[in-house]
């Protein structure tokens, strides 16, 4: 089995010989690798739909690893239950999506060693909301493929500091590990914002003001995580 770039670094996080239960599973993919790799013992697989569902199946089947890697229909955590699992893998969906999940499956996290998280969106508030619920963001990764970035991070039980909103906008140890990547993505969202700030300013808009001065708390969180990269 060959990963994406973006499944191989988030399947990459999973601490071996952990079990398994990856939700939204789609295709089965990191289930599939890791088990093959020998990374893990054993997996639940886990879609809302019956369509993936099916086609993780099928692919499991096809790699004859049935009896390592078990298939369920599942509301995000809902057919997992309490010490099935040991890691826990949210990947490709929504920050709201993500938040949902882990708030309803409380219980059952609660048992968990680790989730391994890739939200496609609204990650700053994906970030505040696991230091609020007892989280600690434990190593972080961030990829660019096909020109779109995504950052991924391994979470535990534990309390959570960030210093400043650089470090919750663009991650705690992706800024302390000066992540090459996330700097290639800040330079590139500075200048996105210098070209927003030239066309609001010579377009005139109504609510220029407004927007300019969010334009400015945007820079200066970007100038304060490339801070990071100065050291």
């Amino acid at each position: 089995m060959e990963l994406s770039k973006r499944l191989q670094a988030v399947a990459e996080l999973v601490t071996p010989g952990m079990r398994l239960a990856d939700v939204g599973t789609d295709h089965a993919y990191i289930p599939i690798y890791l088990v093959q790799q020998k990374r893990i013992p054993s997996a639940v697989a886990m879609d809302v739909k019956q369509g993936p569902l099916e086609r993780a199946r099928a692919n499991i089947e096809g790699y004859q690893l049935g009896s390592y890697i078990d298939v369920r229909l599942s509301d995000g955590l809902q057919a997992l239950q309490p010490q099935e699992a040991d890691t826990v893998v949210i990947a490709g969906m929504g920050g709201p999506l993500v938040q949902r999940i882990m708030t309803r499956g409380e219980k059952v996290l609660e048992q968990m060693q680790e989730c391994i998280l890739q939200p496609q969106s609204e990650i700053a508030q994906v970030r505040a909301f696991l230091a609020e619920q007892g989280y600690c963001i434990t190593a972080e990764n961030m990829i660019e493929e096909d020109g779109k970035y995504y950052p991924m991070m391994r979470v535990c039980h534990g309390k959570m500091h960030f210093t400043g909103n650089a470090e919750t906008k663009y991650g705690p140890c992706l800024l302390r590990d000066r992540n090459p990547v996330l700097l290639a993505y800040l330079k590139r969202e500075q200048q996105v914002q210098e070209k927003i700030k030239q066309q609001v300013t010579e377009h005139g808009r109504q609510d220029a003001e407004k927007r300019l001065l969010e334009i400015e708390r945007e820079m200066q969180d970007i100038t304060a995580a490339l801070a990071y990269y100065e050291v």
